[in-house]
């Protein structure tokens, strides 16, 4: 199928992007990667009025340090991302995720920041850059704000973003001293959507006991999810292999309900949230206290 017709803009700036979109309104539609929206288009599940590429904005391609963050422009492609230095250092479990988010071809054109705008309830970077307590950056002609990724996402393909506002970077600080950390998901081919993801993170204290822990799930609910319940049996304790069962479990029972769909159902994604996360909790404190 071919897209319905539409008008096409090609901004060189974030200024000139931004003044677009103010006048566009709910009309316009910013083009990233294109790797989900241009499907969508020619299926006609998506007919903007117009289109706002951003990928001669050289301005929103960079990775750079700022003190201990990490500053990701919200154009920088995800195999650039995947294979840099500084994020492998600093974000390791991006690099981890990267490599389930689709193919190779796919992460040569796709987006750091058009992922996360897209909020795929799938998505492997929308919840990694929330498990990583990510702030993200959001522009309009109106001003400037910033956003904590736990207050992004809002619903199935749904964010804060207005109309006129764009994401333009993506901050992840660094993890705290004796931190370890883990992605897991289960799908049913290489490059598919995940049936059920995890990203964990975990910080010990001077005991060796749980200081915190931040585990978020993905494809179980309509944005990822943060396990709220679960990760209070954590904190305080021990990690043993007791302790991270019953939290497992209780993030099963508890923290998730997922529905049923085409590719799984509901009780066998909480089967795999037990297992992942036992999975991603055994690994990420085996991370934080390498023996």
């Amino acid at each position: 199928m071919k897209p319905a017709p539409f008008d096409y803009y090609a901004p060189t700036s974030v200024k000139e992007a931004l003044e677009r979109l103010a006048q566009l309104g709910y009309e316009g539609k910013v083009l990233a990667g294109g790797q989900s929206l241009i499907p969508a288009m020619n299926f006609r599940l998506a007919q903007p009025a117009a289109l706002v590429d951003l990928n001669n904005v050289a301005e929103l391609f960079y990775i750079r340090p700022s003190g201990g963050d990490v500053l990701i422009g919200a154009m920088t492609r995800d195999t650039t991302v995947e294979y840099d230095p500084l994020v492998a250092e600093r974000a390791p479990m991006i690099r981890e995720a990267m490599y389930h988010v689709a193919h190779p071809q796919i992460r040569n054109r796709g987006t750091f920041g058009g992922a996360i705008a897209h909020a795929d309830p799938a998505g492997q970077l929308p919840a990694v850059v929330v498990a990583l307590n990510g702030r993200l950056r959001v522009r309009s002609k109106r001003g400037e704000r910033w956003v904590p990724a736990d207050d992004f996402f809002v619903g199935l393909f749904t964010t804060v973003l207005g109309p006129d506002e764009l994401l333009v970077e993506v901050a992840l600080p660094p993890l705290p001293p004796n931190s370890g950390w883990s992605y897991k998901q289960v799908a049913r081919q290489s490059g598919a959507g995940a049936l059920v993801g995890v990203a964990a993170v975990v910080t010990l204290d001077g005991n060796k006991h749980c200081q915190q822990a931040r585990v978020v799930f993905l494809s179980v609910g309509e944005k990822p999810l943060l396990a709220q319940q679960a990760t209070k049996l954590l904190v305080g304790q021990s990690p043993t292999k007791e302790a991270i069962r019953a939290t497992a479990e209780t993030a099963a029972s508890s923290d998730v309900d997922p529905g049923s769909d085409i590719h799984a159902s509901a009780d066998y994604r909480r089967h795999l949230v037990n297992v992942l996360t036992r999975q991603a909790l055994t690994e990420a404190f085996n991370r934080a206290n390498p023996q």
